[in-house]
């Protein structure tokens, strides 16, 4: 009964997460598998011949980088600008010694080239680089190489990524927190302060004149004059006297400090028919335009102090690109919030619903760009393939936030969902298809290229570690992202991610795995035409 129904692939594909997450809950001194005991599990079934198939597995590697881009894009681009150049030299630092590993290897044991370049697209579990070693070689060697390395080539970053921490002798917790603190140094965090109005050059004029804004960084939440505090407007005045609530840095509170006069160590509350409210920005035609476009302190007479997303505070300034999600932090007349909270949206609700339309479309444009195929040479020819194609297409979807109606985004508990489903189908096909020949193909190619093999895996990473952590400098999770990104390994990936709540893991690797996969592609061509 039991070997029927594991020739179903439902029973044996949930039998195998089932089990994978028994496995990856057993804790050794602090360290567990997490999610990635799933593989371990579908290498056991594979070998004793159970399939999941392979639509099952692609099913899920789609689900799992289109999700990975749509929650990487917002930061990609910055981060590329801030980092680009150092991820980009240890990526090429990660596939060049693994090429170099390779040739040397087929000299030490006289590995033939076809197996050669097999062992470098296996050790860096990398389909493409496969495809790429069999064109350049018309050998069927470059693929018994390549099953030979890939299950250690799978398996050895799982490990090497778990232990890492370990290793370097860091404490995860502590990293997030560092992480945090340098988030916080990019984006101050955000103060309030009162003053009185003292200096003489700024008394009878208005805000607009002073251009409070725009010299200190601080933005004017409320003004009291007399015994009436109000919202300011940008032609209210400033009177000798006048007392200034103020919202910002606290080097913008200091500049405002200089120019308009004496901090106080009180607080200016609100009129009784005004309010401090919290709105979020669900609606689509606002997403995506600036602060200062919506002109809110002349069209509802609100000010704006502070901007909430992603867990930290954003000073409002007025070429601030609003996204999906942000929470405003609104002063204003109790009608006039009302009215505001109407062009926000402010829709709770909107937030978990999940629309699947740009999904569907964003997946479906992802496979296209996949297709694409790009022809240097009659020897040299560049394709994205599916995995390159939908993560691309993802980023910049991602990064673009909207087109039209339709929004590229989805909430996080729905990206987190998705995400660990399509992450759940990949391993347990991967694992099953890998285990599947494991025991044989050692039998009959022997132990020498696998441990070919091992060594091109781990050499690489040893390389990565070495220059970024200690020559570069880079955190411990920008650093698990570069070389899961380099090494091209999703349950790489998805073993970083089991580790953090942090999204710098994703990010890195969605930074540098496009150019890992051109890299590999040239390096193989190269090789094969070279050897």
């Amino acid at each position: 009964m039991l070997v029927g129904l594991l020739q179903s692939s439902y029973f044996a594909l949930f039998l195998i997460v089932a089990l994978g997450f028994v496995l990856g809950r057993i804790n050794f001194k602090g360290i567990s598998l997490d999610v990635s005991a799933v593989i371990f599990i579908a290498l056991l079934f594979g070998h004793f011949g159970v399939i999941i198939p392979k639509e099952l597995g692609n099913f899920g590697l789609v689900l799992f980088i289109f999700t990975i881009g749509i929650q990487a894009g917002p930061g990609f681009f910055d981060s590329f600008r801030s980092k680009g150049k150092v991820l980009i030299l240890i990526t090429l630092l990660i596939i060049g010694s693994a090429c170099m590993t390779g040739v040397l290897f087929k000299y030490l044991l006289h590995i033939d080239m076809a197996e050669t370049v097999g062992l470098i697209a296996g050790s860096l579990t990398s389909t493409p680089g496969l495809a790429a070693a069999i064109d350049s070689t018309q050998s069927s060697a470059a693929s018994i190489a390549y099953g030979i390395a890939y299950p250690f080539g799978v398996i050895g970053v799982i490990l090497f990524i778990k232990l890492l921490p370990g290793l370097l002798r860091l404490d995860i917790k502590k990293e997030e927190k560092r992480l945090e603190m340098q988030q916080r140094d990019k984006y101050p965090e955000i103060y309030t302060g009162t003053f009185r109005v003292t200096n003489e050059n700024i008394f009878n004029k208005s805000l607009i004149q002073l251009q409070i804004r725009t010299m200190t960084g601080a933005v004017i939440s409320r003004v009291k004059h007399g015994d009436k505090t109000e919202v300011p407007s940008a032609k209210t005045m400033l009177y000798q006297g006048d007392l200034v609530k103020a919202v910002g840095s606290e080097y913008a509170l200091a500049q405002l400090g200089v120019l308009v006069g004496e901090r106080l160590q009180e607080d200016l509350p609100l009129a009784t028919s005004y309010e401090l409210q919290s709105l979020l920005l669900t609606k689509k035609e606002v997403i995506g335009k600036t602060l200062g476009s919506l002109n809110l302190q002349q069209n509802f007479g609100c000010t704006v102090t502070r901007i909430r997303r992603s867990g930290i505070d954003l000073s409002p300034e007025p070429g601030l690109t609003l996204k999906f999600g942000d929470k405003l932090l609104v002063v204003g007349h109790q009608d006039s919030l009302k009215e505001l909270a109407k062009l926000l949206g402010n829709d709770e609700k909107r937030l978990s619903d999940t629309d699947f339309f740009p999904i569907a479309m964003g997946i479906v444009l992802g496979v296209l760009v996949g297709k694409i195929n790009i022809s240097f040479s009659d020897s040299f020819s560049f394709s994205p393939g599916l995995t390159g194609g939908i993560l691309l297409t993802a980023l910049v979807l991602s990064s673009v936030g909207k087109t039209g109606p339709i929004l590229w985004s989805m909430s996080g508990a729905a990206n987190l969902l998705l995400r660990q489903l399509g992450l759940l189908l990949f391993l347990a096909e991967v694992g099953t298809s890998a285990g599947a020949n494991l025991v044989e193909t050692f039998r009959e190619s022997g132990w020498a290229l696998f441990g070919a093999g091992v060594a091109i895996t781990l050499v690489p990473m040893i390389v990565a570690v070495a220059v970024g952590y200690f020559v570069f400098k880079i955190n411990l999770f920008d650093l698990m992202g570069t070389i899961t990104g380099g090494m091209t390994s999703t349950p790489g990936l998805a073993a970083a991610g089991s580790m953090t709540d942090s999204d710098a893991p994703s990010v890195a690797y969605a930074t540098v795995y496009p150019i890992a996969m051109v890299f590999l592609i040239v390096f193989i061509q190269v090789i094969a035409i070279l050897l």
